[in-house]
């Protein structure tokens, strides 16, 4: 069962090394706002900025680009780079693209690859530390989402979500519950009768 806890609740009486949380005297504590569920000792942030990782899948727009080097706005971070391939597309300021971090250069740079244009939809952003919240245990909250919308959606770990196809409207009201909700117990289910509900109309 999850719970809400708050920087400097207490979590174990143990040391349990967890992200999101600190030892002190052999005990552990919570560092964020978060969900704490103590079975699977896992502590998903609900505030805070965003920290990149090694391999994230992240949705941005193309700035600029000159010999196949390309800036990126991730929205959340300062500066990202793309390093596409000879044969590779050039791409044009405007374009959205989903692509994954290579590396991370000085904690300020982020190197990115293995890109592909999302052609048309539209952008929204959330809050990153809520996007766990949106992909859900195994996806299953954008699965359903995608699902009883009809919506083909790109969940970025920056806090862009890319939607095209189907009820992108209902799609983006279902987004903004989970952002405004997603401390609350029971969300998955109180998602998916939104939707049902809405598309019996």
């Amino acid at each position: 069962m999850r719970e809400l806890v708050t920087p400097g609740e207490l979590l174990f009486e143990r040391p349990v090394r967890m992200e999101y949380t600190f030892i002190d005297n052999n005990r552990t504590y919570a560092k964020v706002v978060g969900l704490f569920e103590k079975e699977r000792a896992t502590l998903i942030p609900l505030e805070g900025i965003w920290t990149p990782r090694i391999d994230d899948t992240v949705v941005g727009t193309v700035v600029k680009g000159r010999n196949s080097v390309y800036e990126i706005d991730l929205s959340y971070f300062k500066r990202s780079i793309l390093i596409g391939g000879m044969h590779e597309t050039e791409l044009t300021p405007g374009q959205v693209i989903q692509a994954q971090i290579k590396d991370i250069e000085d904690y300020r740079t982020l190197i990115l690859f293995r890109h592909r244009v999302l052609s048309g939809g539209v952008l929204i952003e959330i809050k990153p530390a809520k996007v766990p919240r949106l992909i859900g245990r195994n996806n299953t909250m954008v699965n359903q989402i995608s699902e009883l919308t009809g919506t083909t959606m790109v969940v970025g770990m920056n806090g862009v979500v890319w939607l095209r196809g189907g009820d992108v409207g209902l799609a983006t009201e279902a987004v903004l519950k989970v952002e405004t909700e997603a401390h609350m117990q029971g969300l998955t289910e109180r998602v998916r009768e939104m939707l049902q509900q809405e598309t019996k109309r």
